[in-house]
């Protein structure tokens, strides 16, 4: 008895159904491929007038804090701060008349005290818990990027964390952009632009920390243009010495003004100093006089290009087809054989 062996016709129909399917594999994977998105642009900041801020709602909270804590105005401005006490317990808004003096926190009550009575503070405003008052004060013509500290000077809640500061930005012609630094280690944007109508000319970075609370910053540039340095042992060799140094506290939202003066046209780096922040990336440059390089272009937003959506369809037709001719072979019988003739 002979016996039949139907899976033959699917053996012949294997090569083709192998091929059909390679090919579907390659345009599903070339059509994944082809799926792009737009990229982001890096950012890019340019100089410009600084603007005035003459008004500000802050509050008095007992954590205790103030909210805000840092201050932007003008030299010259008449300021208004209205003071919200938010809190159970009464708070006070004394600001510093000392420019850019820093009160310890490790003072007592009465060695910040002795401080403001030897210099008397620009105003000095009790709010009672759950009330509200205004601080009102003017700004000398003179002033020039100072910064002034305010305190509570309610007992020791200045040494648990009620402090701020009032910066004070410039009506000269001092050219002022910003940038924020991360706990990611960047500055953002890294990219700063000057364009000033002639040299020298003075250039203001108001310096923001926008990451963790626990890192500490600074905003240092190089002094010499169109240098890039290796490390920031560059700044302890002789004649190294750094245009600004600005160093940035370890507080969320804590802002620095960085003021230096720029004598020639250049690329300028700017870094970070604390130890390990510029190897991991911390740098920019800022674009004095001359212009800032274009961003390179974003990838295609188009989700499959042309060309390659149609030699995928005419790739994946085929598979079809040899799908399609593989099917039939499979079910084909076999031709009959010839009858054997014995002799």
């Amino acid at each position: 008895m002979t016996s039949h062996r139907p899976i033959r016709g699917w053996r012949r129909a294997g090569p083709w159904l192998a091929a059909g399917l390679v090919l579907a594999v390659i345009v599903a994977g070339g059509g994944g491929r082809a799926i792009a998105r737009a990229g982001v642009l890096p950012e890019v900041g340019i100089a410009h007038p600084a603007v005035a801020n003459e008004s500000f709602p802050m509050n008095l909270t007992d954590a205790p804090a103030f909210a805000p804590r840092f201050l932007l105005a003008d030299p010259g401005a008449n300021v208004s701060i209205h003071l919200h006490n938010t809190g159970s317990s009464p708070h006070t808004f004394t600001l510093s008349s000392v420019s850019k003096a820093t009160f310890l926190l490790n003072w007592t009550p009465t060695q910040l005290n002795a401080t403001f009575n030897a210099n008397p503070p620009i105003v000095n405003v009790s709010v009672a818990p759950g009330a509200s008052a205004y601080a009102n004060f003017s700004l000398a013509a003179n002033l020039s990027f100072d910064s002034f500290e305010f305190v509570s000077v309610v007992p020791y809640q200045f040494q648990a964390g009620m402090w701020g500061l009032l910066n004070v930005s410039s009506n000269s012609p001092p050219l002022v952009t910003e940038v924020n630094a991360t706990s990611s280690f960047s500055f953002v944007p890294a990219a700063l632009g000057v364009e000033p109508a002639s040299f020298p000319t003075n250039v203001a970075v108001l310096v923001t920390n926008v990451g963790s609370p626990s890192l500490q910053h600074t905003f240092t540039v190089v002094a010499q243009p169109n240098v890039s340095i290796g490390s920031i042992s560059y700044f302890s060799e002789p004649g190294n010495t750094p245009l600004v140094n600005a160093p940035l506290q370890a507080v969320a939202g804590a802002t620095v003004w960085a003021n230096f003066t720029i004598l020639k046209a250049g690329v300028y780096e700017f870094v970070c100093t604390v130890p390990g922040h510029f190897s991991s990336g911390m740098f920019g440059y800022l674009y004095a006089g001359v212009p800032v390089p274009p961003p390179a272009a974003p990838p295609s937003t188009q989700v499959v290009d042309t060309w390659l959506l149609g030699g995928s369809l005419a790739l994946l037709g085929i598979a079809g087809l040899i799908l399609l001719v593989a099917t039939f072979a499979g079910r084909l019988p076999e031709p009959p054989k010839r009858p054997e003739h014995s002799h």
